[in-house]
């Protein structure tokens, strides 16, 4: 007759393996099926795990196409190895219940590999086992059909994101640029069409919201051309809209202030997914941007160049521009330093220096570099 310990002990170790096995549930759930912004923290480990793997892979190429090719691979990658981490945990968890009812560890994990592949190499010993192992096998099949029904909704995201970043290659150039957004308007007599872009990159900004807060590795996803990135394009369209408020001699719009602030609010939220730091509610000059005034000053000359109508009072205009660059810059610089896109101007070219993730815990706060100006 087995002791009071021993009893107790297998008690234990199967309530350890159904804990195992509810946590790899928990994990498929968040990731694969809650359409929320909800960060896994088990997911969170695999990807920061394999985050350091391909820092250490592109870290021995020189060239910004070498070092992207590899981080490409980064976010697919990254999501399939997380289900080999589900599938274990379901193992290792189910293990543990067999041996609880009494079999031995190796026939344990004999029928645990059995049920789970759904080999049948082994027969289940008793009734209890039985029923263990009709649940391992259906926990298997559950995982890897969310994984088959979970892909088609991130591509098709993914697509849908990308259409639009195309797109602004023919109005902004690549890498892409405000300034040299009205640089090819202008002349072209397109300036009225811009009311159209800043609709359509509100919705953008909208659905980016939404997808990148429901599929986190989405954020992680680049673009098929080496110098096209989701970010860059969203700093060079909300700096396009923050020029056009601010210092270019036009009528006033409702449009492109509100593609600011659906783009400010996606950026915040997908910060907010990965426990990013930033000013709630930034005003300049208390909150300094990373754009410097001389900067300003010749993009300003640019467009005089072009022929584009400046307001006459461009020290106000400054005040005015940074007044909407505030709300976006540190959010926008976070990310840039997170995602590694290829240099644009007023983005990615003044990010802060990349930082390995940490396995646990929220990301380091992201500072503007140091060859930005943080004042007037």
């Amino acid at each position: 007759m087995p002791s009071l310990i021993d009893v107790g002990l297998r008690i234990l170790t199967f309530a350890l393996g159904a804990l195992c096995v509810a946590m790899a549930f928990r994990s498929a759930v968040r990731v694969f099926v809650i359409p929320r912004g909800l960060l896994d923290p088990l997911a969170a480990f695999v990807f920061r795990f394999m985050r350091r793997g391909f820092d250490l892979i592109a870290a021995r190429f020189t060239t910004y196409e070498q070092r992207d090719q590899v981080m490409a691979a980064y976010g697919p990658w990254s999501l399939l190895a997380f289900v080999p981490v589900l599938v274990s945990l379901v193992a290792v968890g189910f293990v543990l219940m067999f041996w609880a009812t009494g079999m031995a560890l190796y026939d344990a994990c004999v029928l645990s590999g059995s049920s789970l592949l759904t080999l049948g190499v082994k027969a289940p010993p008793t009734p209890l086992a039985t029923v263990l192992a009709y649940l391992e096998a259906g926990s298997g099949l559950v995982i890897i059909a969310l994984l088959i029904a979970y892909l088609p909704t991130i591509y098709g995201a993914f697509s849908q994101r990308e259409t639009l970043v195309r797109l602004l290659e023919t109005r902004a150039g690549t890498p892409p640029s405000a300034v040299y957004m009205y640089e090819l308007a202008f002349p072209l007599g397109r300036m009225d069409h811009l009311q159209e872009l800043w609709a359509q990159w509100e919705t953008w900004f909208a659905q980016t919201d939404e997808t990148h807060t429901s599929l986190a590795m989405l954020s992680f996803f680049r673009s098929s051309q080496p110098h096209h990135h989701w970010l860059t394009a969203a700093g060079a369209v909300l700096d396009g809209a923050a020029l056009y408020l601010s210092t270019l001699d036009y009528p006033r719009n409702a449009n492109p202030a509100l593609c600011i602030r659906a783009g400010y609010l996606a950026l915040r939220h997908i910060c907010d997914l990965f426990h990013i730091p930033y000013p709630t509610d930034p005003h300049f000059p208390q909150d300094p941007i990373s754009i410097t005034r001389a900067e300003y000053d010749e993009a300003c000359a640019r467009l005089a160049v072009a022929g584009v109508p400046l307001k006459p009072d461009l020290d106000q205009a400054w005040l005015d521009f940074a007044g909407w660059r505030v709300n976006y810059d540190r959010t926008l610089l976070a990310l840039c330093a997170l995602t590694l896109p290829p240099p644009a101007p007023w983005s990615s070219d003044r990010m802060p220096p990349y930082k390995p993730l940490p396995f646990w815990g929220p990301l380091t706060p992201a500072e503007p570099s140091a060859q930005a100006a943080r004042s007037l």
